[in-house]
């Protein structure tokens, strides 16, 4: 039977009269708007610069908005967020504060602390937590310690200035609970962690995304908030009346959503009481808002002054006016089917999560698992960017002059005005594709529908390039993530039922465009060797492979065609499937097995596997000459193991047309036949299709795990910990290139140092070698053992060697991951790292964020601190390792 929000989920996918619009509202507000590229109209393409936290009190966006707890509809027409005043910042805080990449000594980091607790996968319950410090926010602090620190030093956070000792901070929890699909209840709760009374400064606040500024056409009638008492009312041309209902008496205030032009540039604007006018008013007392009470924004200004550990609540009734909706007064809103409503929602969320939970999970894994989910859902962003639109500005506006206009100029066709899937709402507040495939995988777990509307978002004519590609990033669109789309895609079949074959028929269709742009631009000599770039690995490199060998020549990447290895087989899986329904697709089948066939024997005839170090390395290949391996051991050389799949000999035999070409090889080109048949064990129906052959895996997995090389106590390292002692360098023409291992912090400027894959613990990569280990096990079964970890002379753990399957070694590793956001037996968590707050104090303990990387040995959290986009690849994790202890 159903639970209530999969009741609700059914709804939402439906289609004609039984649809029910459930995620039409939801918490697609980002962290950051300020220093992206859309905003960027600078001559020198500094997004930073141009438009700095600074300014995003005073200047109205182009593209988006942002703040504190937020929601908005699905186009971003209203936004609703939550500002605070402790009573001496220098400004509200209404947005999270962060340093850019010029200021963080590891690029841009988010300084404070916010935590997407819960939330279900239409809304229909959500919670939000931030800590907001009770003594001035130390924001010249940060800056100018920050500034001061090298590539050598640990970012400074926040908790380093010392600004919440003794507790004296606010801890506020914002609920949300949906009485209908436009109708939400909204409870703020203030506790005063401090040992002394303390006043705090609450102001909901309601507003217009700025569509009518810009000289658009159909944009020219701005929308209007009016104040009725304690009732905000909102017109909009293109909603229905909007109404915000706050409790008691607050002060209502009223200014427009415009920038400030007197404030930033010397000269007035359009509007007498500007953007900033709420934050002017109650810091500096000064006449900003509007005496009228009428504007574009605006707030409900709440005080509340709280003893020490008690704590103040507000509430709140969102809702929107239309067919069906009764008229209620605010009492009858805010009063008991208020409290009604939050409980039922709370309480529906208990028996969804409690129904995807495992038994055997304990207390911490589930609250893990929860909390993943929770974050997965509010990293949900509306994404808007015209690309053709910012380049040629909009009317009114000065022509572009170059620098940032014409960056992504060869993407003139795309325009994106979609709720996506980001990586991180503060520091990647925009989509990257490979990312996004990984977020669909997690997705699928608790919202199918939404996961395959995500793989087919990409795919779609405003997104996908004419020539096939697809959009990396919006700082580059045109630069090359690893092509794992149709992987997730198969992923997300199988999750959702393995029968939506009209989803998978779309998708593939669409994929086969993409296929043929990665093999007419990455195969530049025909040969089946993949110089794909950049490829997502950032810095893994001695240099930046997205700008080509710096002597010249080639670089032939063995992570490139391992990629493409797997996106052949899985290409070739999914004609398999759909040759069940449709013979047609049996020819497919046919041209993808046979391009697998042709990868994987040059990779292992080309240079690409090094005998001697049993290994899979880039190669630099200068014409005329020998290739010379970059002998770097890194994920590049293990990504190999996941171009792995196991066919059944029922599945081939449906496709007569594979045995007959299949024949034709063995016949005319007998040296591909071994490669051709696969592997096959007896009285088995299985077939085994890998890039790494039976002799070469054994020696795979020696580096792989050895804890000495990539084997860590959470996890696979991005590089191998050999490195350490003896760094790589190659001499390129007059200059020499080198890479060490790093477990932390990138200590390499390439790609603005706020990534580092030389040595951390990556999630998505060893999400794809846990999937290949599983893949291989499926064939072997029981009959492989490997020792595990690797015998070495100098064990870092002393942990016994024993011999493991391939199936128990993946049990193993998804556990090392898992614990990372686990207790340990001292009652430490690993993504804590030092920080002795978070480790000893309750009120932190339990709050956990999801990195972007981990401390190559301490698993210590590292980067984006909100990456709950593919770091939620734990719900499967966790899920996956249940799912074997049962069987």
């Amino acid at each position: 039977m159903e639970d209530a929000e999969q009741v609700r989920l059914s709804a939402a996918d439906a289609e004609g009269e039984a649809h029910v619009p459930w995620r039409e509202w939801g918490p697609y507000l980002a962290e950051r708007a300020w220093g992206t590229v859309r905003e960027d109209y600078s001559e020198g393409g500094t997004a930073w610069d141009y438009f700095p936290h600074d300014h995003a009190r005073s200047r109205a966006y182009r593209w988006n908005e942002d703040g504190l707890a937020g929601i908005c509809d699905e186009q971003q027409r209203f936004c609703f967020a939550l500002a605070f005043w402790n009573g001496v910042d220098p400004i509200l805080k209404e947005r999270p504060f962060g340093v850019s990449g010029r200021e963080g000594n590891h690029g841009e980091d988010a300084k404070d602390y916010w935590w997407f607790l819960d939330s279900t996968p239409t809304h229909s319950w959500m919670r939000w937590r931030y800590h907001y410090p009770q003594r001035e926010f130390p924001y010249h602090d940060l800056l100018e310690t920050t500034r001061g620190r090298g590539g050598a030093d640990p970012e400074y956070e926040l908790v380093d200035t010392g600004v919440f000792d003794d507790d004296r901070y606010w801890a506020i929890t914002a609920d949300y609970a949906k009485a209908g699909p436009h109708d939400l209840c909204i409870r703020v709760r203030a506790e005063n962690m401090g040992l002394e009374p303390a006043t705090l400064h609450v102001l909901p606040t309601l507003w217009f995304r700025n569509t009518w500024s810009w000289g658009l056409p159909g944009h020219e009638a701005a929308p209007r908030i009016t104040a009725h008492g304690a009732r905000l009312v909102g017109e909009h041309e293109h909603l229905r009346t909007l109404s915000l209902f706050g409790e008691g008496s607050p002060e209502v205030l009223v200014c427009d959503n415009e920038t400030n032009s007197e404030r930033l540039w010397g000269y007035g604007g359009y509007s007498e009481f500007p953007k900033d006018g709420i934050n002017d008013h109650i810091v500096n007392g000064a006449d900003t808002v509007n005496p009228a009470r009428t504007g574009t924004k605006a707030a409900l200004h709440y005080v509340l002054t709280v003893p020490p550990w008690r704590s103040a609540e507000i509430r709140l009734r969102l809702r929107m006016a239309g067919p069906g909706v009764p008229h209620q007064t605010r009492a009858r809103l805010l009063g008991r089917r208020f409290e009604e409503v939050m409980a039922e929602r709370e309480s529906e969320a208990d028996d969804f999560f409690a129904a995807l939970t495992p038994d055997s999970c304990s207390d911490d894994e589930a609250m893990v698992l929860r909390q993943a989910v929770g974050g997965l859902m509010w990293s949900k962003q509306f994404y808007h960017y015209n690309v053709p639109r910012w380049l040629d500005h909009d009317p009114g506006h000065a022509a572009p002059v170059g620098g940032s206009a014409r960056r992504n100029a060869h993407w003139w066709h795309m325009s994106a005005r979609d709720v996506i899937a980001m990586p991180d709402t503060w520091e990647y507040p925009w989509f990257a594709a490979w990312d996004l495939a990984f977020h669909a995988v997690a997705l699928a777990r608790v919202d199918p529908g939404f996961a395959k509307q995500q793989l087919q978002l990409l795919l779609r004519d405003w997104y996908l390039h004419p020539s096939g590609q697809m959009p990396a990033y919006e700082w580059n669109f045109g630069d090359v993530n690893p092509p794992v789309h149709a992987w997730a895609a198969l992923q997300v079949f199988a999750a959702d039922g393995s029968r939506d074959f009209g989803f998978l028929k779309r998708v593939f269709h669409r994929l086969l465009l993409n296929f043929t742009w990665w093999i007419n631009r990455l195969d530049a000599e025909g040969k089946n060797v993949f110089e794909g770039g950049f490829l997502g690995l950032d810095n893994i490199g001695p240099f930046d492979r997205s700008a080509g060998v710096p002597s010249g020549g080639q670089l032939e990447q063995s992570d490139g065609t391992a990629w493409m290895a797997l996106f052949t087989l899985t290409m070739m899986d999914m004609a398999l499937i759909l040759a069940t329904e449709d013979s047609a697709y049996s020819e497919l089948v046919t041209k993808f097995f046979e391009h697998f066939a042709l990868i994987v024997q040059a990779a292992n005839t080309q240079g690409l596997w090094n005998q001697e170090d049993g290994f899979y390395y880039d190669v630099i290949r200068v014409p005329g000459e020998e290739g010379v391996p970059l002998r770097i051991r890194s994920v590049v050389g293990l990504l190999p193991l996941s171009a792995t799949a196991t066919v059944s000999s029922a599945a081939l035999a449906a496709v007569p047309e594979l045995e007959q070409r299949l024949a034709w090889y063995r016949t005319n080109k007998p040296h591909y036949a071994d490669v051709l048949a696969g592997r096959v064990l007896p009285a088995s129906d299985l077939r085994l299709l890998t890039m790494v052959r039976h002799d070469q895996l054994p020696r795979l997995l020696e580096r792989m795990l050895d804890e000495n090389e990539f084997l860590s106590p959470h996890g696979l390292r991005a590089l191998s910990r050999a490195h350490l002692e003896t760094p790589f360098t190659v001499r390129l023409g007059e200059a020499d290139y080198s890479v060490g291992y790093e477990p932390a912090e990138s200590r390499s400027t390439l790609f603005g140092g706020n990534s580092n894959w030389r040595g951390p613990i990556w999630f998505p990569v060893n999400y794809m070698l846990i999937d290949a280990l599983d893949r291989h096990h499926r064939f072997f079964g029981d009959r492989l053992r490997v020792p595990y970890p690797t015998p070495t002379t100098r064990p870092r753990t002393g942990a016994p060697s024993r011999e493991a399957t391939l199936g128990e070694i993946a049990d193993d590793l998804s556990g090392r991951l898992i614990s990372l956001f686990l207790d340990d037996a001292d009652g430490r968590r690993p993504v804590f790292g030092h920080t002795e707050l978070f480790q000893k104090n309750a009120d932190w303990h339990n709050l956990i964020p999801f990195h972007e990387y981990f401390h190559g040995d301490t698993g210590a959290g590292l980067g984006a601190s909100h990456q709950t986009g593919w770091t939620a690849l734990v719900v499967n994790l966790i899920l996956r390792r249940s799912a074997g202890d049962a069987r």
